[in-house]
């Protein structure tokens, strides 16, 4: 999924978090369009997706296990391996986020 980020209303927040950090208050920034919602929004998104997987994954091995004859083994295996990726993509999301905020708190004052 592709985000694309208006430059100008990226401009603007950038300049008014540089007026913050001359004032040096800690008033709350808002921004017309908050980028922190979209994020969030499309994270919640990506994990419900990942959810939404493993449980058809689950649900498809318990079909194999019971011996259901109209459950593919292929089907099942593939669906299993789809929910392995997305959860392994989402971890390496999950590390990168915590990387960066670990930097950001590491930055000197």
């Amino acid at each position: 999924m592709k985000t694309s980020f208006d430059n100008n209303q990226l401009l603007a927040q950038m300049q008014q978090l540089n007026k913050v950090a001359k004032a040096g208050t800690s008033e709350s920034i808002n921004p017309t369009n908050p980028a922190g919602n979209e994020f969030g929004s499309l994270l919640t998104k990506a994990i419900d997706t990942v959810n939404q997987q493993q449980m058809e994954s689950g649900k498809l091995a318990a079909q194999i296990d019971m011996g259901d004859g109209g459950v593919s083994l292929v089907k099942a295996m593939i669906a299993a391996q789809k929910s392995s990726v997305a959860f392994q993509a989402t971890v390496q999301v999950r590390n990168r986020v915590v990387s960066a905020y670990q930097d950001i708190m590491n930055m000197p004052i």
